[in-house]
């Protein structure tokens, strides 16, 4: 059974952004700012946002951390204002349901703070668009199975059947899975494929090839990155209609 929230204790789940210190959001760098405790996930946040943290504020590497251990942090802070600092925005790979039910059943008041996610971050770096008319307008986003297995029905080859665009997470060092992956599901070898690593942050780097040349494209680069596949890459798309001067909408009459 849940408890009832405790009175003066409030845990703020915020979403640090792709990696560039000024895309928290405004939200977010107030929250920071103004926390007691912050508990940030060391090995992905960048850890110049801990420089707008006040004077005093205690501060803990949940890298180093259990999942027990955070929590008996939050529970041993009575009256303070804790920050639990993501990378990118916290729903996506950011393992806080499980901590958000752990409080709930604690009576430990919470809320989140969304973050934009490095996959928009990827985006800005490639100068895409995900989304181009006529050639799709779904991204699947997924990652690998590694040490940590997905569910059959979500294989990247079962997914690649939708000629969508691909976004993988968590999958810099599984390179020649993914391409043969992807491949066997359905894309070309030479459909265009990208991967962005560490988006956003000074020392990004964006590589640009096919998926058959993922392996090559990928040698060093091992995490921190995020691969992206699909023909929203290439150059051939429709123009959208919501432009276009014969289509109307409420605010704009057709012109024929």
């Amino acid at each position: 059974m849940k408890q009832r929230p405790l009175r003066g204790k409030m845990v703020h789940f915020v979403g640090a952004g792709p990696g560039s210190e000024d895309l928290i959001t405004v939200r977010g760098m107030k929250l920071l700012q103004t926390a007691d405790v912050i508990i940030f996930a060391g090995s992905l946040v960048n850890p110049g946002l801990l420089s707008h943290a006040k004077p005093g504020c205690e501060i803990h590497n949940s890298a180093e951390m259990t999942l027990n251990e955070v929590i008996e942090v939050i529970k041993s802070r009575p009256g303070m204002k804790i920050v639990r600092l993501h990378t990118g925005d916290p729903s996506l790979y950011g393992a806080v349901r499980e901590q958000m039910d752990r409080l709930a059943g604690l009576g430990i008041d919470y809320d989140v703070c969304p973050g934009v996610s490095s996959f928009f971050g990827a985006a800005a770096a490639l100068r895409a668009e995900y989304t181009l008319p006529g050639v799709t307008q779904t991204v699947i986003i997924t990652r690998a199975a590694g040490k940590t297995p997905v569910p059959e029905r979500e294989s990247i080859k079962k997914l690649a059947a939708h000629g969508a665009t691909m976004v993988l997470f968590l999958s810099a060092g599984l390179a020649d899975k993914i391409s043969c992956e992807l491949i066997e599901g359905g894309y070309s070898p030479t459909t265009p494929a990208a991967v962005v690593y560490k988006a956003t942050w000074p020392d990004e780097r964006v590589l640009r090839g096919t998926i058959g040349e993922l392996p090559k494209m990928m040698e060093g680069i091992t995490k921190t990155a995020l691969v992206v596949a699909g023909d929203f890459l290439g150059d051939n798309y429709s123009l959208s209609r919501l432009y276009s001067q014969d289509f109307e909408t409420e605010f704009r009459k057709s012109v024929n």
